[in-house]
């Protein structure tokens, strides 16, 4: 995975008032941490963070903070936004080394078409992020699984994720990620049915045990 420059600049000055002055500004106060190193206060552009996040990489892009000339190794954490506008508010950047593996999400996609979903099953996905761990450079932008041979009623789960060399999980093997399922209007109409035997079959009764009951009035009189 390739990986981009940013230009960072240090700050000194903390708290809502100069932050809110950074973000009017166009830049977005950030702090730079890990590797046991002194964290460091700074900001960058938002423009061009943003669209780094918004590329194929996502928050798994490598970036190489440029701060007074120091090149830093990062990956994006902790990315707050404007719950209104989606503006970024702060962000954290976690120091990283090229060969030490670290924990990332990366999205699920299903691929394929599934038999069952010819047949009128539902496609279900029940698990949509992984998350992996692999060196910087091995995290996958995403993970795809097949579905071309599921039959109605047929599951996959993590462990049919294949996983490219270099990257591993620890999510639990049998959670199920997709499933095809009956149509639910289906099933809901057979309950339905079933419902309905059911009460028919209790008012016979009730009318067998009526007559019963009129049978043994008539004997007492």
């Amino acid at each position: 995975m390739a990986d981009t420059i940013l230009i960072a600049e240090q700050r000194t000055e903390r708290g809502s008032g100069p932050a809110g002055r950074l973000r009017r500004a166009g830049r977005v106060p950030a702090v730079v941490y890990g590797l046991a190193a002194e964290s460091v206060s700074v900001s960058v552009p938002a423009r061009e963070l943003s669209h780094i996040l918004a590329g194929e990489s996502g928050v798994n892009t490598l970036i190489t903070l440029r701060v007074d000339g120091d090149d830093v190794l990062t990956l994006a954490r902790q990315i707050q936004r404007n719950p209104v506008r989606g503006d970024l508010e702060h962000v954290d950047f976690v120091r990283v080394r090229r060969d030490v593996a670290v924990a990332a999400e990366v999205p699920i996609h299903l691929v394929g078409e599934a038999p069952g979903v010819r047949d009128g099953g539902l496609l279900e996905q029940q698990l949509f992020t992984l998350t992996v761990e692999a060196k910087p450079e091995d995290i996958p932008n995403a993970v795809e699984l097949d579905v071309s041979n599921l039959e109605m009623g047929d599951q996959l789960r993590v462990e049919d994720i294949p996983l490219p060399e270099g990257v591993a999980t620890q999510a639990e093997p049998d959670f199920v990620v997709a499933q095809v399922a009956a149509p639910r209007v289906a099933t809901a109409a057979e309950g339905e049915e079933g419902e309905g035997a059911e009460g028919e079959a209790g008012e016979g009764g009730a009318a067998e045990a009526s007559a019963a009951e009129s049978s043994d009035d008539s004997g007492d009189e």
